[in-house]
Formats: structure tokens, sequence, C-alpha cells
């Protein structure tokens, strides 16, 4: 079983579009996942531009691939690097925490990426 950045199962990040290294929905990983495709994120058409000028074009449909290209709202199993890289330039989507795997840790704390989830925990004082 893999982990989210909370500690608890992976949940799926979306069936529709499909996403995941796998194309099963979740952003799960193994040793053949190169880029680590494991930050859900949904998607903002600020970081649809920026992933575009960084030779990612994610919103162009693909047919041959089966591909129909990503809208804004969208949720996405993004590559840990590209997500860090966004953040870095300000142009970071939120991310669902709860379908975010545990490996971003190893890049970005938990309180980073807390201030960017859309499925924010709530702490009892």
């Amino acid at each position: 079983m893999q982990l989210n950045v909370l500690g608890q199962a992976l949940q799926p990040c979306s069936f529709e579009p499909l996403t995941g290294f796998f194309r099963d929905g979740c952003c799960r990983t193994d040793d053949s996942d190169a880029g680590s495709h494991i930050v859900c994120a949904k998607l903002t058409t600020e970081f649809l531009s920026f992933s575009k000028l960084r030779g990612n074009d994610l919103s162009t449909p693909r047919p041959e691939y089966g591909f129909a290209g990503l809208k804004s709202g969208d949720q996405w199993c993004l590559c840990a690097t590209r997500w860090l890289e966004a953040l870095q330039a300000g142009a970071a989507p939120q991310i669902v925490l709860a379908a975010t795997h545990e490996n971003i840790l190893d890049l970005i704390s938990l309180e980073t990426l807390v201030e960017y989830g859309v499925d924010r925990p709530t702490f009892n004082d």
C-alpha cells in the first residue's frame, strides 16, 4: 500500500481524465517512474501555460496517443520536479494532499504542501 503526504492510504487523483504513471487514476510510483508522477494537482490556466513554455504541452489534444488535452480544473499527476519548478516560478497549482504520494516530502516540506492543499487538514488545539 502506498501512502499520501498525510501518512494515510493514497487516494485516487482522477479517473476523468485518467491520470497517473500507470494510468490507473492514482499518483502511484515505483522505480520505473523516472519522472516521479506523484503530485496530484488541480490544474490552472497559468500552470498549463507555464508547463507549455517549459516544453511539456499538456493542453493540446494528441489523438494519436489517446490524449484529449487538459484544461483548467482537471486533476492530473504531475512530475515532482515540475511542480517544484512551478512553485519556484510562482505558478504552482493547488494539490490534493490525500492523492499526493508521500515521496514528494523528499523535495518539499509538508508545511508548503499543506499551504497549496485543496483538502487542507484541520488541526484541533
